[in-house]
């Protein structure tokens, strides 16, 4: 195998962090003008172009959707300079369009990087997610468990009450006994408008963002994305894909999937090293919003690598064009 086919994370990792920045900057124009449209399709050219320059044979794995649904960065697309290791690409060029568009908090881009056939092909469809963060053991939390009895669970593995513990959910109205269930043990809830990447990445620093869990259905790319940041930052990722109909069941056929019952891990959905970079949009509780100033814009960007388990904060000052 030559150096080249070699996943190569260390270099290839600030590489990725370029695309992540470029396709945040390309939509801080349209943060808080109220088109969710122009800032996701301004954040999928800026990433698409900056994927294109990289030395990778990559296929996007996760994406904008079906070749006829998205006309860029769509499942299967081939990018990069053709040269170099082949890779799975999952992305999501802007994590958060009506965050950006309202200018409302946690608003990301996000892209991750692994070996060719390491990322989970997700098909388009809902996944029942938890997640916590790291230092607990496999198994305290589980599944099958009620809500209920995770957040027990959970604050005796803490060896705190119940009344302690904070659990993210996204708020939608099939989440209502959910929230109901979780508030009935005492525990406090902190509603997400959008953005679940996000908010199964802040159950990896509860120190920082006060978030302890994290519950609820949601798309089932995004869990993906939200499983290789927790294979960099540690915690336990679970996900159980969800069905409402037979065209989502031959979905998931499509993708590979075969045991539609199945509850994956963290480490079935991404099956070996991985590269991930988030950079803020709007202000959040991980990650500072791009910023501006006279002559100057500035953003934030998280580049991590589950190899070595690092960790990097990159300030990026760019002069304002």
């Amino acid at each position: 195998m030559s150096d080249a086919s070699i996943f190569q994370d260390r270099l290839l990792s600030l590489g990725l962090a370029r695309v992540s920045e470029a396709a945040a900057l390309a939509s801080a124009r349209l943060i808080g003008r109220g088109d969710e449209k122009a800032a996701d399709q301004a954040a999928v050219n800026a990433m698409r172009d900056q994927l294109n320059e990289l030395d990778i044979a990559g296929v996007v794995v996760i994406g904008e959707g079906e070749r006829d649904e998205a006309p860029m960065l769509f499942i299967g697309e081939e990018v990069g300079t053709g040269h170099g290791p082949a890779v799975d690409i999952a992305l999501d060029p802007l994590e958060g369009t009506t965050l950006t568009a309202k200018d409302m908090p946690n608003a990301l881009t996000v892209i991750a990087m692994a070996p060719r056939g390491t990322l989970l092909h997700a098909p388009d469809v809902y996944m029942e997610k938890l997640a916590i963060g790291p230092g607990y053991k496999t198994g305290v939390v589980t599944m099958t468990m009620t809500p209920s009895e995770r957040v027990s669970a959970l604050a005796a593995a803490k060896g705190v009450s119940t009344e302690n513990i904070t659990v993210c959910v996204l708020e939608r109205p099939r989440h209502e006994d959910l929230i109901r269930e979780i508030r009935s043990t005492g525990a406090s809830i902190r509603l997400i408008t959008d953005g679940d990447v996000a908010g199964v990445m802040h159950c990896a620093e509860p120190e920082v963002t006060g978030i302890d869990m994290y519950m609820g259905s949601g798309g089932a790319p995004e869990g993906v994305l939200a499983a290789a940041a927790l294979k960099c930052m540690g915690g336990q990722f679970f996900g159980k894909l969800l069905f409402r109909n037979d065209d989502e069941r031959a979905r998931a056929k499509k993708a590979g999937i075969t045991n539609f019952d199945r509850v994956y891990t963290r480490d079935d959905l991404v099956r070996a090293d991985v590269i991930f970079a988030a950079t803020g949009v709007t202000n959040g509780s991980l990650l500072a919003g791009i910023k501006r100033e006279p002559g100057w814009i500035t953003t934030e960007t998280l580049l991590m690598r589950s190899k070595t388990g690092s960790v990097r904060r990159m300030t990026y000052r760019s002069p304002m064009k």
